[in-house]
C-alpha cells in the first residue's frame, strides 16, 4: 500500500523500469535527531537521511558502512541503534570527529583532564593566527595541540584525549562566541588569514579572549545531554568493534566480503566543495599536512573524470555487501541544475552487478542552508535530496 503523501512513478533506463518515489520521506528541518550531530562540517547530510535506511533495512547489530564518511553523520546515527559501523574518508580529520564521538567522556574528568593540560607552560607557534585568535586564547589552543600531538606519537592517547581533540577540531572557528575565534563564517571551515583580515576591518573587529577549557565544557555538555543510558551503552559497544578507515574508498581492503548490510553515503560531486582548502586550519591543529590530504581527495572536474573514479567505488561496494544488503547513494544536481547525476549513478550500479531497488526524491522546504548555498527550494541539490538505492542478489 502506498504512503500518504508520496508519488510514485517510474523511468526506463537500459531496459529496465525503475520505480521512483517522491515525497517526503525525512525530516526537513535543520537540527532533527540527537544532539550528538551537532558538529559542524562542510555538505554534510542531515542526521534523518540515513535514520530513515537505517531504521528500514537493518537490525541490530549488523554492519553499517559509509566510503565518504565526512564528519560521521551515517556511522554515529548508526551507532546510536545498536549498528556495528566502518567508516572511511581519505580526509584524517572524518576519523577525528566520528571516533572522538563513540566514547562518552564522564564530565568531571574531562574537566580535571582539561586543567591539567591548560595548566603546563605556553609553546611557540611559527605560524601567525592572531587574525583569529586573541594571544591568551591562542596559547590554550596551542598547549591542546601540543599535549594531543604528544599523547598520540607516544601511544598514550586515550578516549578522553580523543573526545578533547574532537571537540577543540570543531570549535576552532566559527560566528559566535561558542567558538575560539574572532566571528567568522562558516563555521564548518577556516577562510585564510588574508580573507579573515579583510573579515576583521570591516566588522571593525579584533579578537576576545575565549576560554577554552570552559568552552570545550559547554559543547560538551550540548553533546551528550539528550543521551541516555541505553544510547550510551550502544555508542559504547560500537567502539569496540568500530573500523575508522583512511584510504580511496575504491581499495579498502580492511573491510570483509559480503560483510556490509547497508552503505548509505553522499560522494563529493566534482569540484564543488575545496574539502582539503576548507580543513586547513583543522589541519593544523591536528599536526595533518594539508598538502597530502588535497593530492589524495578525489576533486573531479568532469564529469567522465568523477564517473570513472565512482565506477571503482562502486566495483568495491559491491565487493564488501552483503547479499541482500542495499547501497543508498545520495546524488547531487550541480552547475546549476544542468547536470544530474543519478542516471550516471544507476549505470554504475548496474555495471557493478547491483539491481536497482528505486530512485527516492526528498523533496523538503526552503532552508537556511539552502539559501546559503545560493539556490532555489527543490531546484537544485541541497534541497531535494535524490538517492538511487540499490540491493545486491
Amino acid at each position: 500500500m502506498q504512503a500518504a503523501g508520496i508519488n510514485r512513478s517510474s523511468i526506463q533506463f537500459k531496459g529496465k523500469r525503475v520505480p521512483v518515489y517522491t515525497g517526503s520521506f525525512w525530516t526537513s528541518k535543520q537540527r532533527e535527531g540527537h544532539n550528538l550531530h551537532e558538529i559542524a562540517y562542510r555538505a554534510c547530510f542531515k542526521p534523518s537521511l540515513p535514520k530513515y535506511f537505517i531504521e528500514k533495512y537493518t537490525n541490530e547489530g549488523d554492519v553499517v558502512y559509509d566510503p565518504f564518511s565526512g564528519r560521521g553523520t551515517t556511522v554515529i546515527e548508526a551507532a546510536l541503534r545498536g549498528r556495528r559501523i566502518i567508516a572511511n574518508d581519505v580526509n584524517p580529520i572524518s576519523a577525528i570527529l566520528s571516533g572522538g564521538r563513540l566514547c562518552i567522556p564522564e564530565l568531571q574528568a574531562l574537566d580535571r583532564r582539561l586543567s591539567h593540560i591548560l595548566s603546563g607552560t605556553p609553546v611557540k607557534e611559527r605560524h601567525t593566527l592572531s587574525m583569529f585568535y586573541h594571544k591568551h586564547t591562542l596559547n590554550e589552543i596551542l598547549l591542546l595541540r601540543e599535549w594531543l600531538k604528544k599523547r598520540k606519537l607516544s601511544g598514550t592517547e586515550d578516549a578522553l584525549d580523543r573526545w578533547i581533540r574532537m571537540v577543540a577540531t570543531n570549535r576552532l572557528t566559527g560566528h559566535s562566541p561558542g567558538f575560539f575565534s574572532v566571528y567568522t563564517l562558516p563555521p564548518n571551515q577556516a577562510v585564510s588569514r588574508e580573507r579573515q583580515l579583510l573579515i576583521n576591518k570591516k566588522r571593525n573587529q579584533k579578537p576576545e579572549y575565549r576560554d577554552v577549557h570552559a568552552l570545550i565544557m559547554k559543547k560538551s555538555r550540548n553533546l551528550i545531554k539528550d543521551l541516555d543510558i541505553s544510547t550510551k551503552k550502544y555508542l559504547s559497544q560500537a567502539a569496540t568493534s568500530a573500523l575508522l578507515i583512511n584510504s580511496d574508498a575504491a581499495a579498502t581492503r580492511q573491510i570483509k566480503n559480503n560483510s556490509v548490510t547497508l552503505v548509505v553515503t553522499s560522494p563529493p560531486f566534482l569540484d564543488v566543495v575545496q574539502y582539503a582548502k576548507d580543513n586547513w586550519l583543522r589541519c593544523w591543529f591536528n599536526d595533518i599536512d594539508v598538502n597530502e590530504i588535497a593530492k589524495r581527495i578525489t576533486m573531479s572536474k568532469t564529469v567522465d573524470a568523477w564517473m570513472q573514479k565512482m565506477q571503482q567505488v562502486f566495483f568495491e561496494l559491491y565487493r564488501i555487501t552483503a547479499k541482500g544488503g542495499h547501497v543508498a547513494f545520495e546524488t547531487g544536481e550541480i552547475h546549476y541544475g544542468k547536470t544530474r547525476l543519478e542516471t550516471i549513478v544507476l549505470e554504475m550500479g548496474l555495471h557493478a552487478g547491483f539491481e536497482v531497488d528505486r530512485l527516492m526524491i526528498n523533496e523538503q522546504q526552503f532552508t537556511k542552508t539552502a539559501n546559503i548555498w545560493g539556490i532555489r527550494n527543490n531546484t537544485h541539490g541541497t534541497n531535494s535530496n535524490r538517492i538511487v538505492l540499490f540491493r545486491k542478489k
